[in-house]
Order: structure tokens, then sequence, then C-alpha cells
């Protein structure tokens, strides 16, 4: 049961992106609604409500993580931070840790217990490292121009480390290009598109604030003054 009711602004921009998702031809996405091929992922979809410095009111959206195997995709703001990029250190950690997997399948197959657990632990180290190098790479902007790491971020939340994820969530993007591009941030949600997943309570069409896990430390900061 959901309690949370977005501000009048959100609803209409909200409509408008949903009519887009239906009817838009550019990418495609299996959410679960139709008969599409490959994996059902629902997707979180967020709107913000903005004025520009000439005093006109408008709305930027943004998609939670990936959408259609991609990042970045016309009309909606891009991500904090692009991972995806071809010669990224995100894709060429990838690369060694597949390397490191196929490895350890052939070492497996062989019996050879003793350099199967050393490529275990090299697998660990090198998961642990990526991710520390993926969160040195996020960075988070208030409407004072203040500029603050994700992991200084959750650090003064009290988190050892932050989430998987944490800066890819449609909230934050929303404000970061906001404040990039001198827009004041007016009214914000998100609404959650596609098949529901078995583990969360997730409605198709249905608003919902941003999460606490990822994003409730991040909008502490990006929200600072508002």
């Amino acid at each position: 049961m959901q309690d949370f009711e977005p501000h009048p602004l959100c609803l209409i921009a909200a409509k408008e992106l949903q009519n887009h998702l239906q009817n838009q031809k550019e990418w495609l996405h299996n959410f679960g609604l139709n008969d599409e091929n490959g994996a059902v992922i629902g997707k979180m979809f967020g709107v913000l409500v903005v004025r520009n410095p000439k005093n006109e009111i408008g709305y930027l959206v943004a998609f939670s993580g990936k959408l259609a195997g991609s990042n970045s995709h016309s009309k909606f703001v891009p991500p904090i931070v692009d991972l995806l990029t071809e010669n990224s250190f995100l894709n060429k950690g990838m690369k060694e840790l597949d390397a490191i997997n196929l490895n350890i399948k052939e070492l497996s197959a062989e019996n050879n217990k003793e350099e199967v657990s050393k490529l275990k632990s090299r697998r660990k180290q090198h998961s642990i490292a990526l991710q520390k190098e993926i969160f040195n790479q996020y960075y988070f902007l208030n409407q004072a121009g203040e500029e603050k790491s994700l992991i200084a971020i959750f650090k003064s939340a009290g988190y050892k480390n932050p989430p998987a994820g944490a800066g890819e969530c449609a909230g934050p993007k929303l404000l970061q290009y906001a404040f990039q591009h001198q827009l004041k941030p007016l009214a914000l949600t998100e609404f959650w598109w596609g098949l529901s997943p078995k583990s969360a309570t997730w409605k198709h069409k249905e608003f919902y604030p941003c999460c606490k896990e990822k994003c409730e430390p991040i909008l502490a900061h990006m929200l600072k003054g508002i």
C-alpha cells in the first residue's frame, strides 16, 4: 500500500514519460509487459520538475541503471559517470574477471583444487578493487555547488562502503544534471515500469519515493539547503 503522493506537476510529467515509453521506437527493452524476447527487467524511472534562470518551468527524466543495455538514451539525462565506454576501466576489468572465471572452470574440470583456490582468491581481490575504483569515480553536487565523493557521503552516514549501484538511481542523476545546468529543482518522483520483481513490492505505474539504501545518504547532500 502506497501513501506517497507525488506533486501534481510530477504527475503530468510522469504521464508524458509513460506515453513516451509506450510509443517510442528508438530502443527495445523487455519490461515484461508484452511478448519481447530476453530477460524481463522492470525499471524505475524518475521525473524532476525544474525552473530555469528565465523562470520557465519544465522537467527532466531519468532511468535507474541501464536501459536496453545502455546508460545513455535521447530524452533522458546522462549517467553521472559513464562506465560503459569501450575502453573504460570497468570493461577492461570485467574482461579480466571473465578470463579468471574461464580458468577456474577449466582447472575445476581437471580437479586442480590448489590452483582453483588461488584463482578464486585472486578473483575476489580483483572484484573488490574494481568496485572501489567504480566508487572513486562518483562525485555529487548540491545547489551551492559543493561537490562530495560517494565514499565520503556513505562514510559520513555510518556505512563501511557504499552499496553496489549507488549513484546510478534516477533521483541523483536528475539532481546532478539540474545543478550542472543551473536548473532549480522543484519536485521529484519516481515510478516503476514493468513486471514486478518477485522479491519486491514495486508495481507497474505506481509512484515511490527515492530508495533509502542507495539514495538517502546521497540526497541528504544533494538536497542540502532545499
